[in-house]
């Protein structure tokens, strides 16, 4: 049974706008329906035009470039309440693929659609403009901290943006979250080797940061994390819109 709009379990979070009720309407007419997928399953691909757009409800996934030797560039970790599919939406294509690494539900819109938000709804259309900035933001970022940090802050930045992500989704238990990704995964999101990755998450757990084994996540000292991370433990987590 697909969840209505105004019923939608992530509109509770405080990390989200809140939605007028037009906005809620005009929501329930852009969703065209759910979709549960498992494990693997490839939500979008590199190339194509799927004439879908999602959000996700439940589960995480990735988000990758194939290059031309075959080897796979993490761009980012999906979470719910994560818009995907923005760029075929916009360039009529993907320039990266997404794929689920646990079960997911996932909000299912029509991409053609989207450009009635511009006509109809211009306050929704700066909301879909702004998630397409703290995108490109975000990309910048990681370029800064690929081509200027060292390998235990990359970790570290990663681990705790993650964290951080999950806390504001509630999906945090004590200090714990699900984790259900490889550590090539992070590898290859960070630009570092396998072996340097393990080593790093070793000297962390050493150090009592962190503890990350059988895809859960647990923070074992958070100031220590912030501190490695190089970003301060008193900052406030910025609200976003929810599409």
């Amino acid at each position: 049974m697909a969840i209505s709009c105004r019923n939608c379990p992530l509109r509770d979070h405080a990390i989200f706008e809140p939605m007028t009720e037009s906005e809620i309407e005009y929501m329930q007419e852009f969703k065209t329906g759910e979709l549960e997928v498992q494990p693997g399953t490839l939500l979008m691909m590199e190339g194509s035009n799927s004439p879908q757009l999602f959000t996700p409800l439940e589960g995480m996934g990735l988000r990758y470039k194939t290059l031309e030797g075959g080897e796979r560039q993490v761009i980012n970790f999906v979470m719910p309440g994560d818009f995907i599919g923005l760029q075929a939406g916009v360039m009529s294509e993907m320039q990266h693929s997404v794929e689920a690494t646990t079960a997911m539900r996932l909000c299912v819109f029509n991409r053609q659609a989207v450009w009635s938000l511009f006509r109809d709804h211009p306050a929704r259309a700066y909301d879909l403009t702004w998630v397409a900035a703290v995108e490109e933001h975000l990309l910048g970022e990681n370029l800064a901290i690929l081509g200027q940090m060292g390998g235990i802050e990359r970790v570290a930045r990663a681990l705790l943006r993650l964290y951080d992500r999950a806390r504001a989704m509630k999906m945090t238990k004590g200090r714990e979250m699900p984790l259900p990704y490889k550590q090539q995964d992070l590898a290859d999101a960070l630009g570092l080797s396998l072996v340097h990755t393990n080593k790093t998450l070793k000297a962390l757990r050493g150090q009592g940061v962190i503890e990350w084994k059988k895809g859960v996540l647990k923070v074992l000292d958070y100031e220590k994390l912030c501190e490695v991370a190089e970003v301060g433990s008193d900052r406030t987590p910025m609200t976003r819109p929810l599409i």
